[in-house]
């Protein structure tokens, strides 16, 4: 039988509120249909305004199979295009980031300029047509400081997802914080069990001490739909909405993406040991009340997020095949914040540092008893594992919906 037409069945037999078959989560040619179907064709997050705040700073990325780079104009526009040249395909821009006045490829230095253009082909026939070669772009938007890229040929609408997030992120002006680490991780686990683990804290207490000492282990910490009916949870929005903060929990009808701002344990403010600023300086002008908690941005497939009052944390996900997810973290401070003066980086980087390393154990672990033979799918906590839940009805509705080529429904919400 077809490999879509096996996916598409199991999908639609599949027991709700359990984990996925042993395929989903191992199956290479599974993991190319993830691949073709979410990954090539939706929104992904890659990176931040601020990490190209000037016209000839680059970011690259790999995207699968696609080799991407996002540069800044000189018109101040962000746009992304296909890191390939269009002479004989080599990657354009080689390193992680950096600034040129023009993109040139290192082999035979075509060069094109910052809006994708090629500028410069040496020694060519007199009919070749410059204009016919550009860089092939990507469809790229940019919300709130963060820059998302969709590799579809038609891009789904944007709109819907900056409506949702711009009025809970633009306090904290990130377009204007700078990057003060970044880390990247390899997980040996499907992207799927990387999202299943961030999903519930049912795992927290036994495995994460250092974030245990802020982040509470409530079900309704990991932003669910039904956390205001927690009493605690209602104060902090009410606290936090009269200060001008958007707060309540919000969710896009598909599931796909959700932000919330939610409350750390009493008398924290950071992700920190002591439950103190990591950052003596506030990461916003416009924002200076205390006690505001995180807000929480999720969006699948790539990023999760927590903003608070002295910094912000986002991680991307982005896997690399059916066993392996990168997952990139990056701690943003305000702009003007001074290493050594008004943060110590150890410090500041010291509690998700720790969590990262422990979640890719829990996730290794987990890859590796699902290759038994034995396994089949469990049943999630309706207690603890409701944003599990959600996101694997998320995925299988999504990828039914793709693989049949209509729309479903979710049925659970979480």
């Amino acid at each position: 039988m077809d490999i879509r037409n096996t996916m598409l069945r199991q999908l639609k037999n599949r027991r709700e509120g359990f984990s996925l078959e042993q395929p989903f989560y191992i199956d290479q040619d599974y993991f190319k249909i993830d691949m073709e179907m979410i990954y090539y064709r939706d929104w992904l997050f890659m990176g931040h305004d601020c990490e190209i705040p000037r016209a000839g700073n680059y970011i690259t990325a790999q995207v699968g199979d696609y080799p991407i780079v996002i540069v800044r104009g000189r018109d101040k526009v962000i746009r992304a295009f296909h890191n390939s040249c269009r002479h004989r395909g080599s990657r354009v821009c080689t390193s992680e980031r950096g600034s040129a006045a023009k993109l040139v490829c290192p082999y035979h230095q075509w060069t094109y300029d910052l809006d994708g253009s090629l500028q410069f082909a040496r020694q060519m026939a007199d009919s070749f047509d410059k204009s016919e070669y550009g860089l092939k772009p990507i469809h790229c938007e940019s919300v709130a400081g963060y820059i998302f890229i969709s590799l579809a040929h038609t891009a789904p609408d944007f709109q819907p997802v900056r409506d949702s997030i711009a009025p809970y992120m633009a306090p904290h002006r990130l377009s204007e914080a700078k990057i003060a680490f970044q880390s990247t991780i390899i997980e040996k686990g499907n992207w799927k069990l990387v999202w299943e683990n961030n999903r519930e804290c049912y795992h927290c207490a036994a495995n994460h001490p250092e974030l245990c000492r802020t982040y509470p282990e409530a079900p309704t910490a990991t932003g669910v739909q039904g956390a205001g009916d927690d009493p605690v949870i209602a104060a902090h929005w009410a606290h936090c909405e009269a200060g001008g903060l958007p707060s309540e929990f919000k969710m896009d009808p598909t599931g796909q993406f959700r932000v919330a701002r939610m409350p750390l344990i009493e008398g924290a403010e950071s992700y920190t040991m002591s439950g103190q600023r990591a950052v003596k300086k506030p990461l916003s002008d416009d924002v200076t009340m205390s006690n505001i908690g995180t807000m929480l941005l999720f969006h699948y497939p790539t990023t999760w997020n927590h903003l608070l009052v002295d910094h912000a944390i986002s991680f991307r996900v982005l896997p690399l095949n059916a066993e392996e997810t990168a997952v990139t973290t990056k701690w943003l401070v305000h702009k003007d914040a001074v290493e050594g003066v008004d943060y110590n980086l150890e410090e500041l980087t010291h509690v998700w540092t720790e969590t990262n390393d422990q979640d890719r154990r829990i996730v290794e672990e987990n890859a590796f008893g699902i290759h038994s033979p034995a396994y089949e799918p469990g049943p999630y906590s309706e207690l603890h594992e409701g944003g599990v839940a959600q996101f694997v009805e998320w995925y299988a509705d999504f990828m039914t919906s793709r693989l049949q080529g209509d729309q479903a429904k979710l049925s659970v919400v979480a």
